[in-house]
């Protein structure tokens, strides 16, 4: 009896939907929205460090006030600056993100996104206080997806062992921090991941082959948020007997 044929793609709902999501409110800025309403939109739902230091909105807040200061910190990753952009991000948010929701569910997976973008947001802050360009994009959340992919994928038997083919690949027990910390490939991607950081910082390189600025601090911001925190999303337990179990879904 031949095995049944894998689908040519593979992607759990959740990612397409958000794809989907991206797509549609790129779209509706370059299509629907006239320039000064764009703008508005930008002040509204982009992050601009500067919403965040009383000395430089003397003279009138920004708009949204307070519910504005705390949804830009999320609602930031849904933005992009141009298609390229976009679809740069969207390519990664499929290699990374498909993992992710395949091994937290739906509901973890939004939330783990919107937890990664906000420690990105919260680092560029910190070292961007005052500034008044807007940052944009889903760089934060794929980051910390690709950090947190390296809590189980690398381990003998998990996704990249297996091209993913088995569903169960998905659900080992995640290493330890400290363990996976102690792995050579792991090691390998993280000298990789931050040297390449390390170059955007510099201006070395360009993501997409524009001028735009890389906020890579918000990258590392995603990046330590998905390895430090991927335990509280996860829904893979060891119990006493030692033999993996899955929690409900949210």
């Amino acid at each position: 009896m031949t095995a049944p044929r894998q689908p040519i793609f593979n992607v759990p709902a959740i990612v397409v939907a958000v794809l989907a999501a991206l797509l549609a409110v790129h779209l509706v800025r370059l299509l629907v929205l006239p320039p000064r309403s764009e703008l508005e939109f930008l002040l509204l739902f982009a992050f601009i460090p500067a919403r965040y230091d009383p000395s430089l909105l003397i003279g009138g807040a920004m708009p949204g006030g307070l519910p504005a200061d705390i949804w830009a910190f999320v609602t930031y990753s849904l933005i992009h600056a141009d298609f390229m952009h976009l679809g740069f991000n969207g390519i990664w948010l499929l290699a990374f993100g498909t993992p992710i929701a395949r091994r937290f569910g739906a509901w973890r997976f939004l939330a783990f996104l919107a937890v990664t973008a906000a420690a990105g947001a919260a680092a560029h802050l910190a070292t961007h206080a005052g500034e008044l360009q807007p940052m944009v994009g889903a760089s934060a959340s794929i980051s910390g997806a690709m950090a947190a992919s390296m809590r189980f994928a690398f381990q003998r038997g998990g996704p990249v062992w297996t091209r993913g083919s088995d569903p169960a690949v998905y659900r080992l027990p995640a290493l330890p921090l400290l363990d996976a910390l102690s792995d050579r490939r792991i090691l390998i991607f993280l000298a990789a991941w931050f040297g390449l950081n390390f170059l955007f910082g510099l201006g070395s390189l360009s993501l997409t082959g524009s001028e735009q600025s890389i906020a890579w601090q918000a990258h590392i911001g995603g990046f330590l948020a998905g390895l430090l925190l991927f335990g509280l999303f996860d829904p893979v337990s060891r119990p006493a007997g030692g033999e993996p179990s899955t929690s409900a879904e949210m």
